[in-house]
């Protein structure tokens, strides 16, 4: 994550003419992040929360979720069990 100082710091550089790579190998980022932060100016980034990624649980949790409510004293071994005959 960079930061609104190196954002400075990187086009203070470049107004001095110094290369993408030299400022990248200066400043120990990537050369992407460096024309990056010239093309956008003084803007900071905008960094947003991630889209959370699909795990292979997710279609069998609302069973796993029935079966705990009606059996609370289940074991993660049965449990297991019945997801594999489910097709987990």
């Amino acid at each position: 994550m960079i930061k609104l100082g190196e954002v400075i710091m990187i086009l203070d550089l470049h107004r001095q003419g110094l290369t993408v790579s030299a400022i990248a190998r200066e400043l120990g980022i990537d050369r992407k992040t460096v024309r990056k932060c010239i093309a956008r100016g003084l803007e900071p980034p905008v960094y947003g929360p991630r889209k959370p990624r699909q795990r292979r649980i997710d279609p069998f949790v609302p069973y796993l979720r029935e079966r705990v409510m009606a059996y609370p004293g289940l074991t993660g071994r049965r449990l297991l069990r019945e997801l594999r005959e489910r097709g987990y």
